[in-house]
């Protein structure tokens, strides 16, 4: 491979001004389309030495054909020409939105003469304006039920209206008191078109008005001994603090804003977007992202902003963001252009509003789990990423049972490693094996010696196909335990050295005809042995995600063996105290949450747990002190634990 692109620009050829670039491939499509403040300065980015480059934008330069660019007179101008051209072209190596369809929406149909409101998941309502969106259904009717308490509007159907309309006869909801429109006969459209401003203006955030409001008239009416009144007006209330209990008071009653908080891992990431009108959550909206090249986190506040207020005149003068992009400037003046009206992009530091980026960060954090779990739990993908994998590896079979390793240690000390099992593309907890490692020299000895122990297991003659289940026992023999199946493919969480260390152990076990890889958690390469190259696969595909669900399952599952093995061998210094017995030692960890703040305490200390009186404090004392002397230090938990 040619270390410089045949279609590299010429030296001075690429202009200094801002601007939007556009690289193509052979057939003309669009691949990438990027925005510069200098468009010299980024292009000489990806034109920089092949080797250099990252895996995935290397991959991306050399796909391409030809770059071309665009020069505009603002940077503001280059983020909305950017924003059209990806709108238009679809590239398939820029970030890619995946909207979370199962929210419904409030709707208000501003455009009939009659306004109604109802639950939709529509957003193509011509002249709706719409509220949410609503985490359940059942939630978006309560709230409707409740409102129309309060402000009697139409909720009866199209059809409905029409009918009533023409035969003088009120719709259904409209008899049974759940319908407030002209086709009731109770008011006019003009009257009804007064009571939908009222709703609208509630529902963006104007509750402290009609509270007022109401309270003044309830009170004038019982003032006045108009009891049915006052009852009336105090059921409204009711209705009123009914919907406010349930969108809680986050924020200062007069604060707009959205709130968006941003979880990602290496392939996705998952947006929980608040949206708060008056101080209080009023909808919720969640989207994934399929990232194709490595973005750093403003980058893609930067894309999922242009993402959420593209198409949406709804913009609060507030924007809360995990993190500025570095042309927040710019953004604040676009978004300011799109609101009409001044709009501030800040990063929530302190108090309610760090309060609630960290719900909505969690919240991202769970849809990002439960994105890429649907994805490896859907049949159809398990196929394709099972034929993808075989593809990719060069593979004559599909690796139907796949056997992952990962190696865990804290400071070389105390080390572990776990075995995952996957069938079909799903895991088999009831399978899974962990290994405590004795004496190693390095991480690629760990391997070794582990995957020795366990292709020794492996029985000649197991059966391989049927993932790995194979023929029934005949009778009278015992089945065969499921150690002794050989896998089709093993994984190793690590880059090249560990891969070769798992080769060498397949070839001095006799089992090279298993097929091995590794894969690199800083780029998510692929890596089999004897390739100098990595196998990239594309960050949207199946096979991807099947490697990197493998691999977080092992380091999880090496990591939980390497605790519990520390809590099993404290407890074992501990039970030498005498005196000490299982309850006393369970009371001393839980009172001091960690082995190293109880060895760092003094007799004084020990001596406040419960049960534990001054010379069994002393004791416990001198004991952990002369262990620590004698290098049990390696006993300690730390939060520097970490996956080879």
């Amino acid at each position: 491979m040619a270390d410089v692109l045949p279609y590299k620009p010429r030296a001075g050829e690429i202009p200094t001004d801002p601007g939007v670039y556009r690289f193509r491939d052979a057939e003309g499509r669009v691949l990438y389309v990027g925005k510069a403040k200098n468009l010299r300065q980024r292009l000489s980015n990806y034109f920089a030495a092949l080797h250099t480059l990252h895996e995935r934008t290397r991959r991306m330069v050399t796909t391409a054909a030809s770059v071309e660019w665009t020069v505009v007179a603002t940077d503001v101008d280059s983020l909305q020409l950017e924003y059209m051209w990806i709108k238009e072209f679809d590239p398939p190596f820029n970030v890619r939105y995946r909207d979370d369809k199962s929210y419904p929406f409030m709707a208000v149909t501003l455009a009939d003469e009659a306004p109604r409101v109802m639950v939709t998941r529509n957003r193509r309502i011509p002249g709706a304006r719409y509220f949410g969106p609503y985490p359940k259904v059942w939630a978006v009717h309560e709230t409707i039920d409740l409102m129309v308490k309060v402000f009697p509007i139409r909720t009866c159907s199209d059809a409905s209206y029409r009918r009533a309309m023409q035969t003088g006869r009120p719709c259904f909801p409209g008899q049974i008191g759940k319908c407030g429109g002209p086709c009731s006969m109770t008011v006019t459209i003009d009257e009804h078109r007064a009571m939908v401003d009222d709703f609208v203006a509630f529902m963006a955030g104007g509750d402290e008005r009609f509270t007022r409001d109401l309270t003044k008239r309830m009170l004038a009416a019982s003032a006045a001994m108009d009891y049915e009144a006052a009852a009336k007006y105090r059921d409204k209330l009711s209705a009123i603090e009914a919907v406010l209990s349930k969108s809680a008071l986050v924020l200062p009653s007069d604060e707009d804003a959205d709130l968006l908080g941003i979880a990602e891992d290496e392939l996705s990431a998952a947006v929980h977007h608040f949206v708060i009108r008056g101080g209080r959550v009023r909808g919720v909206h969640s989207l994934t992202v399929d990232k194709e090249l490595d973005i750093g986190g403003g980058e893609l506040v930067d894309q999922v902003l242009q993402r959420v207020y593209g198409e949406s005149s709804d913009i609060p003068r507030r924007v809360l963001v995990p993190e500025l992009p570095d042309d927040a400037a710019e953004l604040e003046q676009w978004l300011r252009q799109r609101r009409g009206r001044r709009v501030e992009l800040a990063v929530a530091r302190r108090g309610q509003r760090a309060d609630l980026m960290r719900t909505a960060t969690l919240n991202a954090q769970q849809a990002l789990l439960r994105h890429k779990t649907r994805r490896t739990s859907d049949y159809v993908a398990r196929t394709q990423a099972l034929t993808d994998l075989q593809e990719a590896l060069g593979m004559d079979e599909a690796p139907l049972r796949i056997e992952c390793f990962d190696i865990s240690h804290l400071g070389g000390t105390n080390v572990v490693a776990s075995m995952v099992v996957f069938e079909d593309g799903l895991p088999r907890k009831d399978q899974y094996r962990s290994f405590n490692i004795a004496e190693t020299t390095d991480d690629t000895d760990s391997m070794y010696q582990v995957l020795m122990r366990r292709l020794a297991r492996v029985e000649n003659g197991a059966p391989a196909d049927d993932a790995g289940i194979g023929d029934p026992p005949a009778a009278g023999e015992r089945p065969k335990p499921r150690f002794a199946y050989r896998p089709q493919l093993l994984v190793v969480d690590g880059g090249k050295p560990q891969v070769q260390a798992a080769a060498r152990a397949l070839r001095d076990s006799g089992r090279a005809e298993i097929a091995v890889c590794g894969i690199a958690k800083r780029l998510e390469e692929i890596w089999i042995p004897d390739d100098d190259f990595p196998v990239i696969l594309p960050r949207t595909s199946e096979a991807l995600y099947l490697i990197q669900r493998l691999r977080d399952e092992a380091h999880r599952f090496a990591i939980t063996h390497q605790r519990r093995r520390r809590r099993r061998d404290i407890q074992s210094v501990l039970s030498e105290v005498p005196g000490l017995g299982a309850a006393r030692i369970k009371a001393l960890l839980t009172h001091f949450g960690s082995v190293a703040k109880l060895k760092g305490a003094a007799p004084e200390q020990i001596q406040e747990v419960s049960g534990i009186g001054p010379s069994l404090a002393a004791a416990i004392h001198a004991h952990l002190g002369g262990e620590a002397g004698a290098g049990v230090d390696r006993l300690e938990p730390s939060d520097k634990e970490t996956g080879a």
